[in-house]
């Protein structure tokens, strides 16, 4: 989400709210439309306490997917560089294989995948370097005790991998259906036009102006941050960036160079096959 879109979207949405205030205030009786004012209020507050309440849940779960999907991410990551170690403890022609295949990997998922998770398009896509992966430790016979061992805890960490690319990818194509967001705006709609049932002329312009504008910015702001964590990747300030496994990328060539072992990766710099 850009922030400058929607600083500029709250501002016109404000901006026309008051207006529309503005020009009821003319036309509306002495004291509001309301006979009873304390009455009227008492239902605003019932209006404004349920959408409040309503939103701040939404709010808080959607948060929670957002820190799921850094969090998978963040553990995907640490896995992709803990199995390029594990993956030395096999035969050599198997671990320079699956360490290839794990650099592309890494690739792949911070390069065309993260890509098509900020666009919405990933949708029940496989990763191919994880198919390719699988084919090759499916091949594996473990001769000793410790390629056993590792071939064990290849797979659990594989396992444990495929988790945290689930939580990763899980609201890209974002996790609020559209009947809530309906819901929300007709809501919103309703606050609004019983807001102009408190126009007054006997109060001054600035006064109303005040009135409608700080409950049109509140509502449009949570609606904005409803939108960011509604979808959590792609480019701009607060959106998840995939810096966790970009580092591990540079991991895995570190880890290489001190075992002294030759990564061949078999695919170019976005992960796609040579």
């Amino acid at each position: 989400m850009n922030l400058l879109a929607a600083a500029g979207a709250t501002v016109l949405v404000t901006a026309v709210t008051v207006t529309v205030m503005l020009l009821v205030r003319r036309r509306a009786p002495e004291g509001s439309y309301f006979s009873d004012g304390d009455r009227a209020s008492g239902v605003f507050g019932v209006l404004a306490t349920g959408f409040s309440v309503l939103l701040g849940f939404i709010i808080f779960l959607a948060f929670s997917s957002y820190d799921d999907s850094r969090t998978g991410a963040e553990t995907e990551a640490t896995i992709v560089a803990q199995q390029v170690q594990t993956a030395q403890f096999l035969a050599p022609d198997t671990a320079s294989e699956l360490t290839g295949e794990l650099t592309c990997y890494a690739r792949s998922v911070a390069g065309p995948e993260w890509d098509a998770q900020a666009s919405g398009a990933l949708g029940d896509k496989v990763n191919p370097w994880g198919v390719a992966m699988f084919k090759t430790i499916s091949a594996v016979h473990p001769r000793t005790s410790t390629q056993q061992s590792a071939y064990d805890r290849w797979m659990d960490q594989s396992s444990a991998r495929e988790q945290a690319r689930i939580d990763r990818v899980h609201g890209a194509e974002g996790i609020l259906p559209l009947p809530l967001w309906v819901a929300l705006f007709v809501i919103s709609g309703v606050i609004f036009v019983y807001m102009l049932f408190f126009a007054d002329p006997a109060e001054g312009a600035v006064t109303q102006g005040v009135l409608m504008g700080s409950v049109t910015v509140v509502i449009s702001l949570l609606m904005w941050l409803l939108v960011f964590f509604n979808h959590a990747h792609g480019e701009g300030v607060g959106r998840l960036q995939p810096t966790a496994m970009e580092r591990t990328i540079g991991l895995i060539s570190v880890q290489a160079k001190l075992a002294g072992v030759t990564v061949t990766a078999p695919c170019d710099a976005d992960g796609n096959p040579r």
